[in-house]
């Protein structure tokens, strides 16, 4: 090998063209996402300990890879990638693989030549002036740390044996590559803060993601078939610290690249192997293969016992003692075994793009998807999510890769965990489903579950409910929110007789909600007569539906070109003269308890009462048994904000009635709407409050229905049957009240949750005002909502363009899902969420694109408009 003299001068004359290419791509990519292509297997290799031969399987692999027959390919490539390196130069990591390779190349005489390379991309100072020498370094630095673009690089071309001293161009490449190193041999997180040289991992995946991309083409400027194979190779253990301080297994995540384990097979190996390997399913990676190297203890007996029927395990030759000795003849030995590993791997990665290349058409074939009218999803708009990290999905794309999507509809609004709440979410419940299994709840109590109703009467709870009631899903929370509702309305009204179902006359009692138009609470039939006319009721979807309710139409608040204002509805917009201001100069003076005192409340209470006495008029033996609403906004009606005056006027003369009143916050509840109960914004307490969706962080399905002692005491007597008379095989089930234990108290906690503001109960706003306000002036926008987590923008639309069953924006959501941000629309109603953990500056990225598409697809508009007009 050329001495290091040498290798410094073949780096010193390439280095301003990697710089420069580098450095642009850099600058275009720096918020990217991560992704990486499908077209080739690329494999991590972890291991359950450090010094167990990761390194010496990574350059086992690269020569069974490339000594292969490459027919039916004419060229391959071998891409070993080490992105975190420590005790460099004396120790790396891709110099030995690159050493070993050409050795083992040479002493085998293969026919055909081989391009082999090793680079060193950036290092911390002291490691770089080690390679370059003092002073050389001394300027330079990036991003104000101590990491420079080192770009170390050395080559050797490895002439085959056919080619009778032919200068030709190289049939195969070996590239090997290390992305950060640092001087100081400890871990990760120590070198870097001692050589002051930091990272974050998303500027280490960032990095690695360019170097995949790069890689996949090569540098051999050819246009023949190449077959690839690519390796990272982590450092130390599973759960070694990276420079961030991150455990690897955590930092990768993002990628969920598939896995070989390197395992222990010394004294004590069994345990470390079993255990680095759950910690990586326990993160929800695949591992392909075990390989570990045999120490003449038989530990491939317990393990291929354990692994059986999991993965392949595979066992190395005894590697020799001598530090002398190159190693070559204990490679040529384990070639048999490097090969089976080889090919498990192109195996798993054939089977692995057969089945997600399939997916969508099997999809189309077997599914019946929810809120879906199937001839309008062409196989091709299929989205494939192979896995998901934090707020991410990662898709499979048309052009044969894998990128993640920001999940903008916070998949149906359960999603609000961040990367690292979804580990802590899997391990809590991994450890609950462990313990306990499934028990059946009823006369039971288990820690789970009393510590969710704690959490509950605590926090949304507080100061006004007793008991919790638990269930599977919102829908079901809503009708068993009914039936407390409707039972304490009897109580009340003194009602209940002998003959429960009937008043003195012997006549059925005719009990009705109260509820407003727009609003919805779920698809089971109970709930959906709670609601409306509408879409969702129509008589194609529930020929039973009958409405047993008395429907308001409330007034709306939103922001129209710059400005908030409440739109009234057409009963109210005749009498508002000298009732005040419909506009407000900023969303938080429509929440102030103050205007309780506004001649718009006035309108309110008489518009309400006038309602009420109508249907009395009507019908005497009518009762309104509940008031049911989504406290100031309503999800799936379209994202309305319903004034909030209006809702705690419409809660007051209820409450005076004694009237129920059921919050349904299966939407709007922790910290959904920028605090952790959408009741607080109201400043009222309801009866009964139904919560679903984020309580558990979106993981597992898990309902609660909240009532106050008055209701739960309407229920209680010596006879079983005047009891709720309603549950679920799953009621309050281990693992979905651990997942929720754990989500409300990340949500409440400063220390995990960033955006909680100390001690105000708020969180800070995550959608930057004025841009938001620059989207309301968009000719293409009617109104925009932004409150919480949710920013919703209804299109400016008309006639069968706009509604529900609107496609009127399926272009542009097209376009956006192509931009990185998955979204679902409510006919023309498109909205962005997030989760309560989300960054602002996550979320100003999002605004940006979104601005941007709205912008074009209004121009796009006006010119087919334009065109249409001149051809008639």
């Amino acid at each position: 090998m050329a001495p290091y003299t040498v290798l410094v001068a073949v780096s010193l004359s390439r280095r301003l063209f990697r710089q420069s290419h580098f450095g642009h791509r850099h600058r275009r990519c720096l918020h990217s996402a991560v992704e990486y292509p499908l077209s080739h297997p690329i494999y991590t290799i972890w291991a359950s300990n450090t010094s167990l031969g990761k390194t010496l399987v990574s350059a086992g692999l690269s020569m069974s890879f490339l000594s292969s027959s490459s027919a039916p390919f004419s060229k391959r490539r071998f891409v070993y990638l080490k992105p975190i390196q420590t005790g460099f130069p004396d120790d790396s990591d891709s110099s030995f693989v690159y050493r070993k390779f050409c050795q083992f190349y040479v002493s085998k005489s293969l026919p055909f030549s081989v391009f082999a390379s090793n680079s060193v991309l950036k290092a911390s100072m002291p490691a770089a002036n080690e390679v370059l020498g003092n002073g050389l370094l001394a300027e330079g630095g990036e991003f104000g740390c101590g990491l420079k673009n080192l770009h170390w690089y050395e080559e050797r071309k490895l002439q085959g044996s056919e080619s009778n001293g032919v200068e030709q161009f190289p049939v195969s490449e070996a590239v090997c590559k290390t992305l950060y190193a640092w001087k100081e041999a400890v871990s990760p997180h120590l070198a870097a803060e001692r050589e002051e040289a930091m990272i974050s991992d998303s500027e280490v995946l960032d990095l690695l993601r360019r170097c995949l991309d790069n890689d996949t083409v090569g540098n051999s400027g050819s246009t023949e078939e190449v077959q690839v194979m690519s390796v990272i190779e982590t450092a130390g253990g599973v759960a070694s610290p990276g420079p961030s301080g991150s455990l690897q297994c955590d930092l990768y995540r993002p990628f969920r690249l598939p896995g070989i384990l390197v395992g222990d097979g010394r004294l004590g190996g069994i345990s470390g192997t079993i255990s680095a390997y759950e910690s990586l399913k326990l993160r929800g990676y695949d591992i392909a293969a075990v390989v570990f190297e045999d120490h003449g203890l038989m530990n491939e007996v317990p393990l291929l016992s354990y692994f059986r029927n999991r993965v392949p395990v595979l066992v190395l030759p005894s590697i020799p003692k001598d530090m002398s000795d190159d190693l070559i003849s204990w490679f040529d030995k384990s070639q048999t075994v490097f090969t089976s590993l080889k090919e498990i791997m192109l195996s798993n990665f054939l089977e692995r793009t057969e089945r997600l290349h399939e997916m969508p058409q099997k999809s189309c074939d077997a599914f019946w998807w929810p809120f879906t009218q199937h001839k309008l999803v062409p196989e091709e708009k299929v989205t494939v999510i192979d896995s998901r990290c934090g707020e991410n999905f990662s898709v499979l794309k048309s052009s044969d890769m894998i990128s993640q999507q920001f999940d903008a509809c916070a998949s149906w609004w359960t999603q609000g965990p961040d990367a690292n709440l979804q580990i802590e979410l899997a391990r809590d419940m991994g450890y609950t489903a462990a313990r306990y299994g499934h028990v059946m709840f009823p006369e039971n109590v288990y820690e789970p579950a009393l510590k969710l109703a704690e959490l509950l009467l605590e926090g949304v709870g507080k100061g006004w409910a007793s008991r919790v009631y638990f269930s599977d899903n919102g829908s079901t929370a809503v009708e068993i929110a009914l039936k407390m509702a409707f039972r304490k309305f009897l109580s009340d009204h003194e009602m209940l007789s002998d003959h429960l179902n009937s008043d003195g006359n012997g006549k059925c009692i005719d009990l009705k909600v109260l509820a407003l138009r727009g609003s919805y609470h779920g698809d089971t039939l109970g709930a959906m007569e709670a609601q409306a006319p509408s879409s969702y009721t129509g008589f194609l979807q529930q020929p039973w539906y009958s409405g047993r309710g008395l429907f308001l139409d409330p007034p709306t608040v939103a922001l129209y070109e710059g400005s908030w204002e409440v739109s009234l509805p057409q009963k109210m917009q005749s009498v508002i003269s000298g009732h005040g201001s419909l506009s407000f100069s900023s969303r938080d003076e429509i929440f102030k308890k103050s205007r309780d005192a506004s001649g718009l409340a006035s309108l309110y209470t008489s518009s309400i009462l006038q309602e009420l006495e109508l249907l009395s008029d009507c019908n005497a033996l009518s009762h309104i048994g509940a008031l049911i609403v989504e406290p100031v906004v309503q999800g799936a009606g379209g994202m309305q904000m319903i004034d909030p005056l209006y809702q705690r006027t419409l809660v007051t003369e209820c409450k005076r009635r004694k009237i129920p009143v059921i919050f349904d916050e299966v939407f709007t509840g922790f910290w959904r709407l920028g605090r952790e109960t959408a009741a607080e914004m109201l400043y009222c307490e309801p009866d009964i409050a139904c919560f679903a969706k984020l309580m558990t962080g979106g993981i597992i399905p898990l309902a609660a229905t909240l009532a106050s002692e008055a209701t739960f005491e309407a229920f209680t007597g010596d006879s079983k049957l005047k009891a709720l008379l309603h549950g679920h095989s799953y009621s309050a089930h281990a693992m979905g009240c651990a997942a929720a234990v754990k989500s409300i108290q990340w949500f409440k906690d400063c220390n995990t949750n960033m955006n909680l503001i100390p001690e105000s109960r708020l969180l800070q706003d995550l959608w930057e005002a004025e841009l938001v306000a620059r989207i309301s002036f968009l000719p293409a926008v009617h109104r925009v909502v932004s409150l919480g987590t949710l920013c919703a923008i209804e299109i400016q639309a008309e006639g069968s363009d706009a509604g529900y069953a609107s496609t009127y924006a399926s272009s542009l959501l097209q376009t956006l899902r192509g931009d990185g941000i998955y979204m679902r629309p409510l006919g023309n109603v498109i909205y962005l969420m997030c989760g309560p953990c989300t960054s602002r500056d996550t979320c100003r990225r999002l605004l940006d694109k979104v601005y941007a598409r709205i912008h074009e697809f209004g121009l796009q508009k006006e010119n087919h408009a334009a065109c249409a007009a001149r051809v008639y």
